[in-house]
């Protein structure tokens, strides 16, 4: 008897284009006359000129996320849904505020539109929303039983967010190869394994295009870069599904949200310090050539966009012994992604990768671990 297996590949539709707002308000009317309107307060405010013409039918509605998609946001959200009547949940921003208005959305049974303001995540693309505390540590995540319905992908909006933004989307993005090869590189499925060469071609792209873009803010690079890491980025998700995981990278991520100090780095900026983590994990446990090499590569690539590479380069480089014990002891919970390493890995390992990233170096021969067979590559090429 067969296995029944669904999955979340991609919103219904996706819209993109430079001034593409101003001419879906039909495209909106499709799935409510009611919406409401979920980003931060000064994201509402900045994206407002942005969507006037597109709401301008509407009875529109506006509530704020505050500061994290949690419980307690959620709560006060479900009022606003009530307090409205609303029919449609319109998300606005980055991607906590897209986290929430899909998980909202999906509580009170509504449809969803996405409307990313930056690139620095593919949640305006995806079926899982991250649930933090009201302090901003990672809890738990959420997975979704459809992509949005509806994505727009406005490059004129986009391109007022902050440069970092999109440096910290490349490097949500970059993860996805450095997770996925190690997670599901050995896998005989079909999509697992076209998940995972889409990963590798990702970082190829990101690779080569990361640097004229980060040049040229609005130019052709740059918008090949935001669909890198907005659109692409969520295909892969979508078709690796939940066999096609995150592995150390994100788990470090939530590991360090639950130091306040990390809470001024952006997620891609914590997720590109873990990738580098992963890769140091892999080398302290068997001298990995293949890791080494990658290391040296993204440390390469690292210096020249401008990704952190340290604690120091994310502002905790003076957190104390306790601090870091803390984030790698929760990176280590038994469910964390980090166990989908093909070995077992203890906090006090993840503690010594922690402050080593930036060690130089050395080239060893690969050792008997199973690499990934032929339909992947290695890390490093």
């Amino acid at each position: 008897m067969s296995t029944l297996s669904t999955l979340m590949v991609a919103p219904a539709q996706v819209v993109r284009g430079s001034g593409i707002l101003s001419e879906c308000g039909p495209l909106i009317a499709k799935l409510g006359q009611r919406p409401l309107v979920v980003g931060g307060d000064r994201t509402l405010e900045s994206a407002a000129p942005f969507l006037a013409r597109m709401l301008s039918d509407f009875r529109v509605a506006q509530a704020s996320y505050r500061t994290d998609c949690c419980e307690t946001s959620l709560t006060q959200l479900h009022q606003a849904v009530s307090d409205h009547s609303a029919d449609l949940v319109i998300g606005v921003g980055g991607g906590k505020a897209l986290d929430t208005a899909k998980l909202l959305a999906y509580q009170m049974k509504l449809p969803v539109v996405t409307i990313p303001t930056s690139a620095a995540t593919c949640a305006a693309w995806t079926a899982l929303s991250n649930v933090y505390s009201e302090r901003g540590a990672f809890r738990y995540d959420v997975g979704l039983p459809t992509c949005p319905e509806l994505l727009l992908l406005d490059y004129e909006l986009v391109a007022t967010a902050p440069r970092r933004n999109l440096v910290a989307g490349i490097g949500d993005a970059i993860a996805k190869w450095y997770e996925a090869s190690v997670s599901s590189g050995h896998s005989s499925q079909t999509l697992i394994i076209g998940a995972v060469q889409q990963a590798r071609v990702l970082r190829d792209i990101l690779f080569q295009k990361s640097a004229a873009a980060l040049e040229n803010l609005g130019g052709d690079e740059w918008r090949e870069v935001v669909d890198a890491s907005v659109l692409m980025a969520g295909v892969i998700g979508g078709m690796g599904g939940a066999q096609c995981r995150t592995v150390a990278a994100h788990a470090v991520h939530n590991g360090l949200t639950q130091i306040l100090a990390s809470h001024s780095m952006l997620h891609g900026e914590k997720v590109a310090y873990g990738i580098l983590v992963q890769l140091r994990l892999e080398e302290l446990e068997s001298g990995n050539a293949l890791a080494v090499a990658a290391r040296q590569q993204l440390l390469r690539f690292y210096t020249q966009i401008g990704l952190p590479m340290t604690l120091s380069d994310l502002g905790l480089g003076e957190m104390s012994l306790i601090e870091l014990r803390q984030a790698a002891e929760f990176a280590c919970q038994p469910q964390s992604d980090i166990h989908h390493l093909p070995f077992e890995v203890s906090p006090q390992q993840v503690m010594a990768a922690m402050v080593s990233t930036t060690v130089p170096c050395r080239r060893t021969e690969p050792t008997a671990r199973k690499l990934p067979t032929a339909q992947t590559t290695s890390h490093s090429l």
